[in-house]
């Protein structure tokens, strides 16, 4: 009877060899190479992230962008800022908005004044939001577009 216990002795020690031969050569794939360079600006390569993360904030060896200022837009007239922004509910009467050309609907409206009208179309009014759906609306252009309505609804 063969003796079980010497088998099992070659088994381990062949296992034992072929963990340190694959651990080499892992250890060989990591360090660069059969030479293992360790110096310090190898090694920072290595764990150097793949990536930066932009927060906004100029880098140091960058210089700050500076964006050049706008040139102000020139105002929209009374019509583009309707076509654009007013005629979703103005054109269709949705929500119980008067319509363009309704003078009934507009009448009463133009009869309280500009001021009021104003007041409505910067704060809102019923189902219409401040400043309806045009939040980039100056007062000035806000005021183009009602006048464009009333001056179309007579």
């Amino acid at each position: 009877m063969k003796s079980y216990f010497g088998m099992s002795v070659m088994a381990f020690i062949g296992v034992a060899v072929l963990v340190v031969v694959i651990n080499s050569a892992m250890q060989s794939a990591i360090m660069g190479g059969p030479s293992g360079d360790l110096s310090e600006a190898a090694v920072a390569e290595r764990v150097a992230p793949v990536g930066k993360l932009n927060t906004g904030a100029p880098m140091e060896a960058e210089a700050p962008v500076v964006a050049a200022p706008a040139a102000p837009a020139a105002p929209r007239s009374g019509e583009a800022v309707y076509k654009s922004s007013c005629f979703a509910c103005h054109g269709t009467g949705a929500a119980g908005a008067p319509k363009l050309g309704d003078a009934a609907a507009w009448g009463p409206r133009a009869a309280t004044g500009m001021d009021a009208l104003m007041n409505s179309a910067i704060n809102g009014k019923n189902a219409m939001p401040p400043r309806g759906t045009c939040g980039s609306c100056s007062d000035d252009e806000l005021k183009s577009a009602v006048e464009y309505m009333l001056e179309n609804s007579k």
